[in-house]
């Protein structure tokens, strides 16, 4: 495993000395001028598996940059225009993996080239939302433009930030509802007091069998205060066209699943994160039930109140291929060294079965540098 590290960790030691220089410096949001500003993301991450002898695939270090900057214009202010780049270096260990999962969600390389069968690279968002203000200190969004799902439903307060919370892609979103990303379509965002409703539409270039969809999601959520601190619970359907081969290959068939994405606080140190969801399994589909939970653990008794503790386990039942069930448990510690810049070293273990052969299996170790301006 020495020698495939050497490489991947000069490359991440050169990242990280880079946005240590640049967060001491006057980085943050940059205002470029009235109402226009800049800000983003930078991250390097340096994963390294240790795999079964039944996975298949070498033990190996792999090292990974991704970039996104975002430009956001304020004209007035009920409206916003907003567009986001994505770019990366290598495809990190996400290419040699013999998971099912990706360890690291975020975008690499092959995510921001031919998005969706669009022949469109580096472009990930750009839309225009109007705030329509009603009674009642309600409020109505509209967003229109290139847009992705996961930025309106199943969003979670422990368990959905890939640069700064937990990195396999079973505790970002939940992997067995559909929500497509970078591509056209329209989000309504409605917030009545502590009840907010959200619907998605979009309408997606291309699908993994070459088939353009539609994409619907609606989401019900509920926001409570307690003495012990805030909470959300969200309960959220998605359906699509009938663009998805059925697993005998004779038909198409819609994908649907309804899931739920809960998360609480428990005092100023602890939350808690629970996930549940379950796809139907009309279409092929990998996974057809995910549970998954955990903890948030913030710094406050060593004195360390910015950095957290992460734990978390998913278990996922696979659906109408090969797959048994996946196991997937992470955990992570957070260094918070100013306001934009973050060390993380993570750990995952995960377990892939397989119906008739010993799937792979292994420990997953990994150091991510996150700058956010």
């Amino acid at each position: 495993m020495l020698h495939y590290c050497i490489q991947p960790v000069r490359e991440i030691a050169i990242i990280t000395a880079a946005l240590l220089v640049l967060a001491g410096g006057p980085v943050g949001a940059l205002e470029l001028a009235q109402g226009l500003n800049m800000h983003g993301v930078i991250a390097g991450s340096l994963q390294c598996q240790s795999l079964s002898e039944t996975a298949g695939a070498n033990d190996r270090c792999r090292g990974v940059v991704p970039f996104q900057p975002e430009v956001e214009y304020t004209p007035a202010p009920a409206d916003t225009l907003y567009a986001r780049l994505g770019f990366a270096r290598s495809n990190g260990l996400n290419a040699a993996s013999p998971f099912q999962l990706a360890p690291w969600i975020a975008d690499h390389e092959e995510d921001v080239r031919d998005i969706n069968g669009r022949d469109r690279d580096h472009l990930l968002n750009a839309w225009y939302r109007h705030s329509f203000s009603l009674p009642d200190d309600d409020v109505l969004d509209i967003t229109l433009g290139i847009i992705s799902a996961s930025d309106y439903l199943d969003e979670n307060a422990y368990s959905n930030d890939e640069y700064t919370q937990f990195m396999n892609q079973a505790l970002v979103n939940a992997p067995n509802a559909l929500l497509p990303a970078y591509d056209a379509g329209a989000a309504l965002e409605w917030q009545v007091g502590d009840i907010a409703l959200r619907g998605v539409y979009m309408n997606i270039g291309e699908n993994d069998d070459g088939n353009g969809y539609g994409f619907y999601g609606l989401q019900l959520g509920y926001r409570v205060a307690t003495a012990l601190g805030e909470g959300n619970y969200r309960l959220m359907v998605d359906t699509t066209t009938e663009d998805f081969p059925d697993p005998q290959g004779s038909s198409l068939e819609r994908r649907r699943s309804v899931s739920m994405s809960l998360d609480q606080q428990l005092g100023e140190t602890l939350g808690v994160f629970i996930r549940l969801g379950r796809q139907d399994d009309a279409a092929v589909i990998r996974y057809q039930w995910l549970y998954s939970g955990g903890l948030d653990i913030r710094g406050t008794p060593w004195q360390r109140p910015a950095d957290n503790i992460g734990l978390a386990y998913g278990y996922l039942d696979g659906g109408n291929l090969e797959l048994r069930h996946t196991h997937v448990a992470e955990a992570y510690y957070r260094f918070v060294i100013n306001d934009l810049l973050s060390l993380t070293a993570d750990l995952q273990y995960m377990k892939d079965s397989l119906e008739d052969a010993d799937g792979p299996e292994g420990l997953l170790f990994a150091l991510r540098t996150t700058l956010e301006f």
